[in-house]
This record gives C-alpha cells, structure tokens and sequence, in this order.
C-alpha cells in the first residue's frame, strides 16, 4: 500500500488537505489519528471521525510486530505485513531506526543473508512508514536509515515518497533521514530534485572495482573512483558529508592495499567512511575481522587523514546482520505436507 493509497482513503471520508496533513502528521509520530489542539468534532468532518478508527486498525496492520530480540547495540524487530510477508527493522541507540524497503533483495551481496532468496516484492510507501509509526509506539525515533532490507534505489519511487512524508510531517530532520545504496545513476539523477534531500549513505566496501563486482554481483557496475566523485556532488549540494559503508570481511577487504586505496579516493573528499566488521552468517564462507585488526585499519584512515568511524554492527550477539532474524524464523516454520 502506498500513501496516494492513504490520503485517497480519507478523502473519500470527506477529509480535506488540513485534516489529511493532521491525520497523516499524527500517525508518523504513532498519536492518535485524531489528536490536535481542537476537538475531533470541533475539526473533523462527521464521516471521517466515524471512520478514522477503522483506519487506524487497517494502517496498524501494514506492520505488525512478530518478534523482537534485544541485543546490546541494537533491538532487532520481525514485522509482518498485511499479506503475511516479513521484513525486519532495528531500533539502533540514540533514537536511530533502520528500516527495510524490500522483501528480499536483487542485488544478491555475497556476505549478506537477505540476497539469497531474491527480490520477492517491494514494499509500498506506507509499508516503509509504518515501520517508523510501529518504532515510535515502543519509544522516540529521530532518525531513521533506509539500510535495511532491500536495496532503495530499486523502489525508488516508494522510498522517496516515504522520505517526503517523514522529512515533511514526520518531525524527523532531512538530513537524519539517510538512504543507503550500492551506487545507481538513477539516485544521482532524483535526490538532488527532490524537495526533502535525504542524507546519502554509499554502500562501497572495497576500491578494487574487480572485487567489488563479486562481492555485489548485480550492482550497477560504477568504478569506485567514479562512485566518490557522483557522491562527492551530492554532498557538495547538500551540505550533508556522504556515509561510505564498509563491511569488513576478514582476509578480503582489511588490508593495506584497502587503506591506500580509501586514502586515496576519499582524500579531501566531503565524506565519513563507517567500518563495519561483518555479522557473522553460517554458510557464506567469510570470517569477522578481530577487533584488533579492525581498530588498526581505521587508526590507519585517521592518520591519513580520513575521518573514520569504527561501528559494531547492530545486533551480532543476538545473530541479527540484515534478513538473519527473518530467515531463522521462516526456518521454523512447518512445512506443507508433500501432496
């Protein structure tokens, strides 16, 4: 379901633009849909007061928490969609949320468990924020990355409309509203024409462009060099420092060759590189970097000049790295009996 699909049901409800923006402002911040400063009766039209409780209920039912598992960096939620699809979010510390935009994904990255199945369908705009409206039911929500599962700039059009609704109503500042994404023209092309300009976090994980096509095998294929330089745009016109996401994986990404190679692309550029040591997946063939090592590579960045940030990746001692919780569950799962 998409927001168009909201606002087109209220308006068949007799709202107008003013009740629409407050029945729409209120359920991004998980209030009442008729909370304001006047009385329902005093504001609304008659209709749509009878019919914003069963609105309510339906738009709760765009996600609906199935699991949720506490980790010390990082609450990993199981959410379940109207059709009985599953997709996860992460409360993240300091009011973070991230969520997901697909169920699945095409891009197929080597060492990541949501890819393995594939791109299963994308998740409409108000699916996106009812992941943000579920969130701010358990507590406050300030910013919210679209790093979850799926790859945003193949639902582009949903995203950006969820961005917009959040950026516009959502009392959530544009530039903590972050989209994430391996590299696509198509996003250098729409973000800067957009009224609320997301954040931009790229998802780079190595600067040998040969690596970097087997490690995401369905990426667009952009040299790294070419990848900076796009993003290094952006944030010049935003005024917002592009996030480089760099999963580390033991043995393929931690190397010397990789800090000259980041020194080198990122030298002066408008940019923060997050190291992030790999969730450790069963059966993909990659190990977790030491805590050592990657301490040592990011020491190394910051005295080449890099501002670099060492982060633990949210939810590892629960086993929660990206489509992890929801691949477990559907594990359990029975199946149907053959025949």
């Amino acid at each position: 379901m998409k927001i168009a699909d909201l606002r087109q049901r209220l308006r068949a409800h007799g709202a107008r633009p003013g009740h629409e923006e407050r029945v729409l402002r209120n359920w991004t911040r998980a209030l009442p849909l008729d909370e304001g400063r006047s009385r329902p009766e005093d504001f609304f039209p008659l209709e749509l007061r009878k019919a914003l409780p069963a609105l309510a209920e339906e738009w709760r039912a765009l996600a609906r928490l199935r699991a949720e598992h506490a980790g010390e960096d990082g609450t990993k939620l199981l959410l379940e969609l109207a059709d009985g699809q599953t997709v996860e979010s992460v409360l993240l510390p300091r009011g973070g949320l991230c969520v997901s935009t697909q169920v699945g994904c095409a891009v197929g990255c080597t060492f990541c468990m949501t890819g393995r199945d594939g791109l299963l369908r994308q998740l409409g705009s108000a699916e996106i924020v009812a992941q943000v409206a579920l969130a701010r039911s358990k507590r406050p929500v300030k910013k919210v990355v679209f790093m979850g599962m799926g790859e945003p700039a193949h639902n582009l059009d949903n995203v950006l409309d969820a961005i917009e609704l959040l950026g516009r109503l959502g009392d959530i500042g544009h530039k903590n509203l972050v989209f994430s994404t391996v590299g696509d023209r198509r996003v250098f092309e729409r973000l800067p024409r957009c009224e609320v300009k997301p954040a931009l976090a790229l998802s780079l994980h190595t600067t040998d462009a040969e690596l970097r096509a087997r490690l995401l095998p369905r990426a667009p294929r952009i040299e790294p060099a070419e990848l900076v330089e796009l993003g290094e745009i952006y944030a010049r016109e935003t005024g917002y420092p592009i996030q480089y996401q760099w999963t580390l994986l033991e043995g393929v990404n931690d190397g010397d060759a990789e800090v000259d190679g980041i020194a080198r692309l990122l030298a002066g550029k408008y940019a923060v590189m997050n190291l992030i040591p790999w969730n450790a997946v069963d059966g993909l063939g990659y190990r977790r970097p030491s805590r050592e090592r990657a301490e040592a590579m990011s020491l190394a960045l910051y005295k080449r000049g890099i501002l670099t940030k060492l982060r633990q990746s949210a939810g590892q001692d629960v086993d929660g790295g990206c489509g992890q919780l929801r691949a477990r569950t559907l594990a359990r799962q029975p199946r149907p009996a053959a025949g």
